[in-house]
């Protein structure tokens, strides 16, 4: 063998010692150092049957992260982190097990006539693609008391987070288990 390939070797071992799976932990990242916890994560949820499509692995896992997963298969926190950290040796998850309040009630500042711009982002992401660049193009054109309509197949959990650090108010709802519809509002008040 080369000393090249020993090398590669030697670097994911380091890899694997020195990665502690935690909840910001990107399910592709999981999955490229221990491609063993398929079969786990797979099991934790029936929702993450999805990763075995590739082109919602890859648009998913580049992304989301493991609390973030954990919302999209209403699981708590503890119940994902766990078995994956079990089976590769780590210590039990004792932190933080808020998921972030994704599917809630319809809050007062939502009005179906106050939706003005609609973006189903399904087609981009049944491609392969990632539409968060579009998204955040898109969502500039609404003005204040705005809505803004976002279809997905499967809960948006990254592009929520981000919106939501950009002031953005939002709400999901999931219509089917293929159709997740996600408001947004900008974060002022309704007049």
């Amino acid at each position: 063998m080369s000393k090249g390939y020993y090398r590669i070797l030697n670097l994911r071992m380091m890899t694997k010692e020195k990665f502690l799976i935690t909840p910001k932990t990107k399910v592709g990242t999981l999955l490229e150092t221990y491609p063993e916890l398929e079969s786990i994560l797979m099991k934790i949820s029936p929702v993450f049957q999805k990763l075995k499509n590739p082109i919602l692995r890859k648009t998913i896992g580049k992304v989301a992260t493991l609390q973030q997963a954990a919302a999209l298969g209403d699981v708590s926190l503890e119940n994902i982190i766990n078995p994956l950290r079990e089976a590769v040796g780590q210590d039990k998850f004792e932190g933080d097990t808020d998921t972030g309040n994704y599917f809630t009630p319809e809050p007062k500042w939502f009005s179906a006539n106050k939706v003005t711009y609609r973006f189903d982002a399904s087609p981009i992401i049944n491609r392969g693609e990632n539409p968060m660049e579009e998204i955040f193009s898109e969502i500039k054109n609404i003005s204040k008391n705005e809505i803004f309509e976002l279809t997905t197949p499967f809960l948006p959990a990254p592009i929520i987070d981000k919106l939501r650090d950009r002031g953005y108010k939002s709400f999901s709802t999931e219509l089917d288990k293929n159709t997740v519809k996600t408001y947004f509002l900008q974060g002022c008040a309704i007049g």
